[in-house]
């Protein structure tokens, strides 16, 4: 929240592997929140405090989530004016973007057009596992994450 009486109200998203409380989405928000913008942050699932698995996870329902926040945010008096993605979320936002009504401006930081841009990330041969055995487990930086054929084989962006 920013020190005044917020101005408008915007929506962040963070990064594939990251959560709301990375170096990225606190500065992105603290940045916001000196020029009056109140921001809503969550993690997605499996990631920081949210609930769920991670390897349940989907572009898919990262955009469902998104949306629904919105129009939470709406319903209390809140109306998102700004959305934005950091990484893989910015994409996400892209998407949720073309589902809302809002006329929310949308800012987008490093972000990838679609999920298939996220996959040269992986190692040929965990994608290989992923397609083969339904899910593998991946070294994404330093950290391991399990990843499912239904995180992969995302269609075409909403």
């Amino acid at each position: 929240m920013p020190e005044v009486r917020p101005r408008g109200w915007a929506l962040l998203a963070h990064c594939f592997t990251c959560g709301k409380d990375s170096l990225a989405a606190t500065r992105i928000l603290r940045a916001l929140a000196r020029v009056g913008i109140g921001v809503l942050r969550f993690d997605f699932a499996g990631l920081g405090d949210s609930g769920g698995d991670f390897a349940d996870a989907t572009f898919s329902a990262d955009v469902d989530d998104l949306v629904t926040a919105i129009e939470a945010m709406r319903d209390s008096g809140r109306r998102i004016s700004l959305l934005v993605g950091h990484s893989l979320g910015g994409a996400a936002v892209i998407a949720a973007a073309s589902r809302v009504p809002s006329g929310a401006a949308v800012a987008t930081i490093s972000a990838p057009a679609d999920v298939g841009h996220v996959l040269h990330q992986f190692e040929p041969a965990a994608l290989d596992r992923i397609m083969a055995d339904g899910a593998a487990d991946v070294q994404l930086g330093a950290r391991p994450f399990h990843i499912r054929r239904s995180f992969v084989d995302v269609g075409p962006v909403p």
